[in-house]
């Protein structure tokens, strides 16, 4: 019953793709010489005016977003399942904005969510396992509980990386089980990195206003750079991860995949905040006078700011030839820094090389997922496949055909490693490798840099910059900085998904010290709005579909 349904939401996206075509050839943007945003770009801002001004309703919203999901789905897989619940959502929020009740700026939003934050509704959680599907838990995750308490239109989940990225050594960033291969919008067959894959695919084709993702090491930066979006990777604590399918409660985090830094802002600051649910959360420092992340959007943010380059991280890669764009491009951008009143200044990480060397984060890891995954199971209301334990879920994995399981392809060594550790998080032996990742991150690498020359952020290259943050639990804002030059060398993996070629995106970085989310958005603006760089950017392919069409056909 829960595959039919999937099946039938996702078809229905396809015929609210058809209808609409009918009339949208091309689409339409304005209708009488009157103007509608186009959703490729539309900002939450030119959206709200529009359904301020009655121009056009959530509904219509809806069904647009509904009908270019099902323009793409069968080549870019982006979205596992639509909410079918979102109609008549949106025509609830519709109806409170007649009378005036409008909860705030993402009243009748549609968002998309990653298909590992839990929704207590007709939608399946299941991280791209066909081992979850069906699984219920008896509320909402936090996460979700906070989009619709201001307001937004849960749309549907978006495909991931298989268990976000953790079960196989030899797969395919985008991958799952459940969900298929999703493929980036920038080149064909294009790696849309991972593992929020999905999220960032449909965030940058709008798809839905904006999308969440989650990061361990890299699931939001990674692919918000390469689908040429804003992504923004909260500190640790600062989202909660309550009912979000785990890896490491010491490094996962919720957050924002959008087209702009004031849109990711946006979306921040619905999503922030305590929860007694998660404990992390107690960390926020004034929770009762949360920043205002969206005023932090401003021109001037970058004047007088202390920033940061670790040379000795760049000149890693400065030899190397498929790096060189990468590098020309930043320099760039430090160059647009400095002219902003930036103060740009030399900050090596002096604990680079123990940084390289160390493996204690693969300790961190897989004592944190046996542990953190168990935990979360035992949450569930309905467990159909009776899994409890990482062990149970590697037996299923490897005896289920729909899981694609081969020891030569798509294995499940990741856990195996897991498992062979012999200890959960609760071991001194964790705690040794977890303290050792607080100093390498810390004092050795990120936190050090900023502390010893008083700086506002360190930028890098975001092809650079996870590693740095994750191990700490620090923030970092990725940006558009520009994509690889027509001569590059199109290369393909095993599974023939396009992992290097023209036209795919790279972003730049901002890495700040805790709870410096705020610090970061404004520099991440004020350089945004100096270059615009994701408009030079262009998709190969992208829907037609636009809200003039969906008006139009009332």
């Amino acid at each position: 019953m829960q595959i039919r349904n999937f099946l039938l939401a996702l078809a229905a996206t396809a015929n609210v793709a058809a209808q609409y075509h009918l009339d949208s050839c091309p689409s339409t943007v304005s209708i009488k010489g009157q103007p509608f945003p186009k959703l490729i770009d539309a900002t939450l801002e030119e959206l709200q005016v529009g359904l301020e001004s009655g121009l056009f309703t959530s509904v219509d919203l809806v069904n647009a977003y509904l009908g270019r999901i099902g323009e793409m789905n069968g080549t870019l897989h982006m979205v596992t399942e639509v909410n079918p619940d979102a109609l008549a959502i949106a025509a609830d929020l519709d109806a409170a904005r007649a009378t005036g009740n409008v909860t705030g700026p993402l009243h009748g939003i549609p968002v998309l969510i990653k298909n590992n934050i839990a929704t207590d509704d007709l939608m399946n959680n299941t991280a791209g396992s066909f081992a979850l599907l069906g699984a219920k838990v008896n509320r909402d995750s936090t996460m979700a509980r906070k989009l619709r308490e201001a307001g937004a239109v849960i749309l549907g989940k978006s495909n991931l990386s298989q268990w976000a990225n953790y079960r196989s050594s030899n797969t395919s960033n985008g991958w799952s089980a459940y969900g298929g291969q999703t493929y980036g919008a920038y080149i064909q067959n294009q790696d849309p990195s991972g593992s929020s894959a999905g999220s960032g695919v449909s965030s940058s084709l709008g798809l839905a206003w904006a999308s969440l993702g989650t990061e361990t090491s890299g699931s939001i930066l990674s692919p918000s750079q390469q689908n040429n979006l804003v992504g923004i990777k909260p500190t640790v604590g600062l989202t909660s991860r309550f009912l979000v399918i785990p890896i490491s409660e010491h490094q996962d985090t919720i957050g924002p995949m959008a087209r702009t830094v004031k849109d990711a802002a946006y979306l921040l600051q619905a999503i922030a905040g305590r929860d007694s649910r998660d404990n992390y959360t107690s960390a926020i420092p004034h929770p009762k006078n949360m920043p205002d992340y969206v005023a932090a959007c401003q021109f001037d943010g970058l004047k007088g700011a202390r920033i940061g380059i670790p040379s000795n991280v760049i000149n890693l890669y400065i030899n190397t030839t498929q790096y060189a764009p990468v590098l020309s491009a930043f320099n760039s951008m430090v160059n647009v820094i400095k002219k902003a009143g930036g103060v740009v200044v030399d900050a090596p990480f002096t604990g680079l090389a123990e940084y390289r060397a160390s493996g204690n984060s693969s300790i961190v890891l897989g004592a944190d997922f046996r542990s953190d995954l168990e935990d979360y199971l035992g949450r569930l209301r309905t467990n159909p496949n009776k899994i409890h334990n990482l062990t149970q879920l590697r037996d299923w994995t490897e005896s289920h055909p729909q899981e694609q399981w081969s020891p030569t392809a798509r294995d499940v060594r990741i856990w195996n490693n897991s498992l062979a550790l012999g200890f959960g998080n609760d071991d001194i032996r964790f705690w040794n490798a977890y303290q050792a990742n607080l100093y390498l991150g810390g004092n050795a690498t990120l936190l050090g840099a900023i502390q010893r020359n008083n700086l506002d952020a360190v930028v890098l290259p975001t092809l650079f910059a996870p590693g740095f943050a994750a191990i700490v639990g620090a923030p970092v804002v990725t940006i558009p900085m520009g994509a690889y030059p027509a001569n590059t060398t199109i290369r393909t993996n095993a599974f023939n998904v396009t992992t290097a070629g023209p036209n795919i995106p790279f972003g730049f970085a901002f890495l700040g010290d805790k709870f410096t989310e705020a610090k970061l958005i404004s520099m991440a603006y004020a350089l945004e709005q100096r270059t615009h760089i994701r408009d030079q950017v262009q998709p190969y392919t992208q829907p037609t579909i636009e809200l003039a069409d969906v008006v139009k056909r009332r």
